[in-house]
């Protein structure tokens, strides 16, 4: 199996640990503070498009999505919205940006099984102090011998990464999102692991693959240890 098989890779937010439950509580307090402007359905899409809009140039991560929301509150209330709801939206980020980790059910377990084996490294998206400062204080950096943090996921990217470590066809990658972990993972030519999480942005949904045998989906994390033979097997 070691031949085949050298290195997992895994995604950081709504994998390892929770992220999108904090991006939700925001939304909602946005939605509240907002709730006298534009009714809450039209402020959510408008967000939405928003935030899409601003990939590029905000990157992901909360500081974008921050800005966003102060965006979409100037837009939408045709400039009428108060400063200290401004404010209110700056303080959700600091909140966000600190807030303790908590890591998903079952990462600890797992992450100490397979790195008797395998190789292990981080690969997320996002910015880069936020990401770095979870890694920390999640207490999982000892089981990780890199941590990539990088702008977006691409079919590139994950070449880029794997071919300075095992390669990318004795390479895995696992995470909860099949848009930017699994499918481009898939395309650079390594196996892919979807691990689906409760909640999951919009924007990070896609179809699984039906073509390959170097896919796979868990119920979750601690299935992999008892799944790695069968995929590598297969694929």
């Amino acid at each position: 199996m070691a031949k085949k098989l050298k290195t997992i890779a895994f995604d950081a937010d709504d994998t390892l640990w929770h992220n999108e439950r904090f991006f939700r509580d925001a939304q909602q307090e946005f939605a509240n503070l907002l709730s006298p402007f534009v009714p809450q359905e039209a402020l959510m899409r408008a967000l939405e498009t928003a935030e899409l809009r601003n990939l590029r140039t905000y990157g992901f991560g909360v500081k974008g999505f921050i800005l966003s929301m102060i965006e979409t509150a100037i837009e939408t209330s045709d400039g009428a919205v108060p400063n200290s709801v401004i404010s209110q939206l700056m303080d959700s980020g600091r909140e966000m940006l600190n807030h303790p980790i908590e890591l998903l059910p079952g990462v600890v377990d797992t992450l100490d099984h397979v790195s008797k084996e395998f190789r292990l490294v981080v690969i997320t998206k996002g910015d880069l102090i936020d990401q770095e400062r979870k890694v920390e204080q999640s207490g999982l950096a000892k089981y990780f011998d890199a941590v990539e943090i990088v702008s977006d996921k691409t079919p590139s990217t994950y070449s880029d990464i794997f071919s300075k470590l095992d390669g990318v066809e004795h390479s895995m990658m696992v995470g909860n999102s099949l848009k930017s972990d699994v499918l481009p993972a898939l395309e650079a030519g390594s196996w892919g692991v979807h691990v689906p999480h409760e909640l999951t942005w919009s924007f990070e949904r896609a179809i699984a693959p039906d073509d390959t045998e170097k896919f796979k989906e868990l119920d979750q994390i601690s299935d992999l240890p008892t799944s790695i033979l069968t995929l590598i097997n297969k694929g």
